[in-house]
This record gives C-alpha cells, structure tokens and sequence, in this order.
C-alpha cells in the first residue's frame, strides 16, 4: 500500500470509528458506564469503536500488530519485541464523552522502535482530524478533506502571555505549584482546561505553548498526538527533559509529562527544579 493510499485509508477507518461513537452519543438513552479494573469507564462507544479499528487494521496491515486500550492483555514479553505496531486508543476523552461536552478523540499512532512516526486524531463530533508524519509534517485534515499544514508558535519571553493547556478532569495541586514557578519566572500564563488529546493537538497547530501532564496516562492516550506534535516540530519530554517513548517498560503507564510547542526555548532551565521537587516529594 503506497503512502499516500495508507493514509487516506487511516483516515477512512477513524472516521468510521467516529460516526459509531457519534451514534451512542447522540442517542436519547442514557450513557451507559461499566468500570473496569483500574476504575477507567467504559461505555459501548468504546466498545464499538476498538472493534471497527482493530478489524480494519488487521485486514489492511495483517503483518503489524496492534495494541488497544480495549485489546485482550497481550503479553509483556512478547509485546517489547515489537519494533513495529498501532497503538489505539478507540475513544479518548471517555469521561468527556459521558458529560457529552464533545471533548473526545480517536487515536491511532503507528510506533517504530519506541518513537510515534505517524498519528491521527479524529475528532467525532466536528468531523477535524490531525494528522502527522515524521519527517513529512502535520495537518490538520477539514471535513471536505482538505489538507492545511499546521506548526507550533514560537515563544519569546516577554512577547506575549504563555498559553498553557490542562486537563479537564485531572489538574491539580501539582499544576498549580508549576503554572505559579513559570509565572514567576516568565510572566503570566492563560490557562484553558480540556479534555482528551485536543490538548496536545492545540500545541500542534499553534494554539498553545505548553502542555503539563502532573497525573497518571496510558501510552494510548498521548501517541497519536504526540505523532502530530512531534510531526509539527513539537515535542513531548518526560520530568527529566528527556524525549517520552514507548513500548520501552513493564508498564504502559507514561511517566509524569509535559509537551512543548517550541523546542528551542529552554523550558527546561525553568521547569527542573519543579519537576525535581516533585519527584523527592
């Protein structure tokens, strides 16, 4: 399968996936919420969606893996010797699903030795994609199909007010304390709370600044649109300020986080010490 025909056929299949999630949101029943065993919802929505994905993936890539959020436990062993594999979160955002706010994505990120080298993010309710390529650039895909190239803004001290984004339902005390040091270090912050990867997304296309993520995520959650950030020119960097990877641990929990639209001014003199403090306390 050319490139060009891969692509188009990822974009064909989150779309699908959407127009299912689309279904139950838009039904007049109520959401129904199962818990799973680390106290994550799941609704049908999430159902529907992963087994869409996971089916028109096999059939059009039967020689690359897949790991889902929804997928069976696959094997620790045997997962770490995958150079090469999906990684899909089927409906990311399940909270801001149930709230029916709109807040909600599709993930799918292709990962090739640790490093996300293609992503999009499908969003259902607008019908917008991102979509990234290592070493080709991001978009940001319309409903007509158009494609419009997307970059992260470039930050100087003292030229504007940082624009940080965080998590709707996961801020905290911790990002309190960071969004305090980087306000005194660096002038004032505009913050904007949202839900799913849109985060990351807004960093992509020049919306925001920074991304601090100080609360547990799966891999799932941030690939596909650390695949866009990174595609744009962004980066995702752990407390210690080195590049986030996967598929790289035991576990498929990220460490603590934060995405950066422009790699060329030195968070890191700044954010450290935090971080630092953070990890001793």
């Amino acid at each position: 399968m050319s490139k060009e025909n891969e692509l188009g056929a990822l974009l064909r299949i989150a779309a699908a996936a959407g127009k299912e999630i689309i279904s139950v949101y838009e039904s007049t029943d109520n959401i129904e919420v199962e818990v799973k065993a680390d106290n994550s919802p799941l609704t049908e929505a999430d159902k529907r969606a992963h087994q869409l994905i996971e089916a028109e993936l096999e059939k059009l890539f039967p020689s690359i893996p897949i790991l889902s959020e929804e997928s069976k436990t696959v094997l620790t062993e045997r997962r770490m010797g995958w150079s090469r594999f999906w990684i899909v979160d089927p409906l990311d955002g399940t909270k801001e699903f149930i709230n029916r706010n709109g807040e909600f994505t599709v993930n799918i990120a292709l990962i090739k030795n640790g490093t996300p080298e293609l992503g999009i993010v499908h969003v259902p309710l607008t019908g917008i994609n991102y979509v990234g390529k290592l070493g080709a650039g991001a978009w940001k895909v319309g409903t007509a199909g158009e494609f419009e190239k997307i970059a992260p803004s470039k930050f100087n001290k003292g030229e504007r007010n940082i624009r940080a984004v965080a998590s709707r339902s996961h801020r905290g005390k911790l990002i309190d304390k960071l969004i305090e040091t980087i306000e005194s270090k660096l002038g004032r912050v505009d913050m904007v709370n949202m839900g799913s990867s849109l985060k990351i997304c807004l960093l992509a296309e020049g919306e925001a600044d920074i991304y601090p993520r100080l609360a547990p995520t799966s891999e799932w959650d941030t690939a596909a649109a650390h695949a866009v950030l990174k595609a744009a020119g962004g980066e995702i960097y752990d407390t210690s300020f080195e590049i986030l990877r996967y598929n790289q641990k035991e576990t498929l929990l990220n460490p603590y986080f934060i995405a950066v639209a422009d790699t060329h001014f030195n968070w890191s003199s700044v954010l450290l010490p935090v971080f630092s403090s953070i990890s001793k306390a």
